[in-house]
């Protein structure tokens, strides 16, 4: 099973314009070649590894069949051990028929919500895991993210969901700071932050490591300060990310993942085109990440 450590990015998705999608945002095109680009480039800077069509990847706007393509696309080119998929759903049948897909596939684990709109009991939350992690043969990561789904995972429902021999990790953004570090104490579970600039605060309480989007920019940076943490030189990783802070906070000053496609597109890596009703980042946030991203050449 693979160690669910250190910095995963979120991986955004990359699209393209045509001349048959240029007036039509909503069917823009996947950049398989960017996507694979970006990919193995974060991998050489040494993240851990990669959360494919999760929020950031824009996976609500990706068709099923899309979201197969994307993931196939960077198992051609990163290991599978470094390798998590998104699965988010309110329908179970359907979360069901679609793990079937996933599981011919080789990877290390599935970062799964609760269903969202459905804003089920806490009850209902446990029911829908164990079965999703019943049917599973590949390792669950739990993703407890309220403001998106409209329901928090409490304490004591995670901890159960965590005596299932499936479910073996948290991606965290819960918002309880007192149930972070009782998750951590328990040691049942690799815990990682889905909140960005808590990254440094989540290494020092012990936590597990991060999955995050602003590691795109900077990754070998965002690696520093979790191998520093592991080490034990808090002072260096201190220093390294509150160079990064002004840069994480900026970048999600408007909606997830307009700002990271604008400084992507900048850094001619991938096409500043997001699917409606995402909306291009505004030219002042952009110019200033952009000044952000040149005083950390200095770090």
């Amino acid at each position: 099973m693979a160690s669910f450590t250190g910095i995963w990015v979120a991986l955004a998705t990359p699209f393209i314009t045509t001349a048959a999608t240029a007036a039509a945002t909503t069917t823009a095109a996947i950049d398989i070649p960017a996507l694979q680009e970006m990919a193995c480039s974060l991998m050489e800077a040494g993240v851990s590894g990669l959360v494919v069509c999760g929020s950031t990847g824009e996976a609500a706007a990706l068709s099923a069949e899309e979201q197969l393509q994307v993931l196939d696309a960077v198992l051609a080119v990163v290991p599978a051990d470094n390798i998590v998929m998104g699965l988010s759903c309110n329908n179970l049948q359907q979360v069901l028929q679609r793990l079937q897909l996933l599981q011919q596939r080789p990877v290390a684990g599935l970062l799964v919500t609760p269903p969202y709109y459905i804003r089920p009991s806490q009850a209902g939350i446990i029911e829908y895991f164990h079965a999703i992690a019943n049917a599973s043969r590949i390792p669950i990561v739990l993703y407890n993210i309220p403001y998106r789904t409209g329901v928090d995972m409490e304490l004591d429902t995670i901890r159960v969901l965590a005596g299932h021999e499936r479910i073996v990790a948290i991606k965290d953004c819960g918002g309880s700071l007192q149930a972070t570090m009782q998750l951590i104490a328990d040691r049942q579970l690799y815990v990682l932050t889905g909140e960005d600039h808590q990254l440094l605060s989540h290494l020092s309480l012990g936590g597990a490591g991060a999955i995050i989007a602003s590691a795109h920019l900077c990754p070998e940076l965002f690696v520093r300060v979790a191998r520093l943490m592991e080490s034990g030189d808090i002072i260096q990783a201190r220093e390294i990310f509150y160079h990064l802070l002004p840069l994480i906070c900026t970048l999600f000053e408007e909606p997830n993942p307009a700002p990271l496609k604008a400084a992507l597109a900048a850094q001619g890596r991938i096409e500043d085109v997001l699917r409606s009703p995402m909306q291009q980042t505004t030219p002042a946030l952009k110019e200033k990440i952009l000044l952000q991203l040149a005083l950390l050449q200095a770090v």
